[in-house]
């Protein structure tokens, strides 16, 4: 602790750099509906932040201490500066000292070699948070162009939910991504003070009543193997199964596959999509294989 807390001060502190915000500055959608306060909602908040509306309204009430970790989100949601960033740990009573930040993530050399021998399977390499690291031409095939899609929003989940084409692709997208949620949760829960979950969770939540709903029934899955059925323009109907393959380098690296039984349709399905990729692949297209 650096000092004594002020919570009443804090309170106030909060509601006026929410009051100096509106949904435009922190990416949400603004439905140009008259708003009966000035700036953003506790509810806007607490979302951007992934904490309940509950405790978020009990910090500005003075009625709950508020942590390090918290702290840090909220500075970043109400784009506080350096000088306002230590002035609400200070009324919070805080060390204002910054927590170390994750150094980014690089793919590892065995994991980009193999990603690269990969020419009939679509494959990607997941990092935290399901972050697309990196990718092969098939995946891009069956998919996306990662290649097109913002770095900051080259993540699985957030393409799920975000990219219109994504969604109609899969047969089953609400259980697919019930699955995928579960799955965040589960990572979420082994990295409490990661300040780009927060982020990824909290806009999401705002974004997709779908998303908060699943995410508030708190279920939790490992990323491990499971089927799914997706309805590709060019390749058909394709059943898929999904392995997820752990990096012993990097447990928080993984190479996630999707196959086919031999024989099948779907088998069938990925060669059609393999010689459409490469009929369409322009020489020298960049791709992260």
């Amino acid at each position: 602790m650096s000092g004594d807390a002020h919570p009443s001060e804090l309170g106030e502190f909060l509601k006026a750099r929410r009051a100096r915000l509106s949904p435009r500055t922190v990416g949400l959608p603004d439905t140009g509906a008259r708003r009966r306060v000035k700036g953003l909602r506790r509810e806007e908040v607490a979302l951007l932040a992934s904490i309940s509306t509950d405790y978020y309204t009990r910090l500005e009430q003075g009625r709950r201490p508020a942590s390090a970790p918290v702290l840090d989100v909220l500075a970043r949601v109400l784009h506080l500066n350096d000088d306002e960033r230590a002035y609400l740990f200070e009324l919070a009573g805080r060390d204002a000292a910054r927590p170390r930040r994750q150094a980014a993530q690089r793919v590892r050399p065995q994991l980009r070699r193999l990603l690269s021998e990969l020419t009939t399977t679509p494959a990607v390499i997941l990092g935290r948070r399901m972050d697309i690291l990196a990718w092969n031409r098939m995946s891009a095939a069956l998919f996306t162009d990662f290649a097109k899609v913002p770095e900051k929003k080259r993540n699985y989940v957030w393409l799920l939910f975000a990219d219109p084409s994504i969604r109609a692709l899969h047969a089953d997208w609400e259980r697919m991504a019930r699955d995928t949620v579960a799955m965040l949760r589960m990572e979420a829960g082994r990295n409490p003070e990661d300040q780009r979950m927060a982020s990824l969770v909290g806009e999401l939540s705002v974004r997709y009543d779908d998303f908060r709903r699943w995410w508030g029934e708190h279920q939790v899955s490992l990323r491990g193997k499971f089927a799914k059925v997706l309805c590709h323009p060019v390749a058909g109907e394709l059943t898929l199964d999904w392995d997820a393959l752990a990096c012993t380098g990097d447990p928080d690296q993984q190479l996630i596959v999707w196959t086919a039984e031999p024989g099948t349709p779907s088998h069938d399905g990925l060669r059609i999509l393999a010689s459409w990729a490469a009929g369409t692949a322009r020489p020298g297209t960049p791709y992260r294989g």
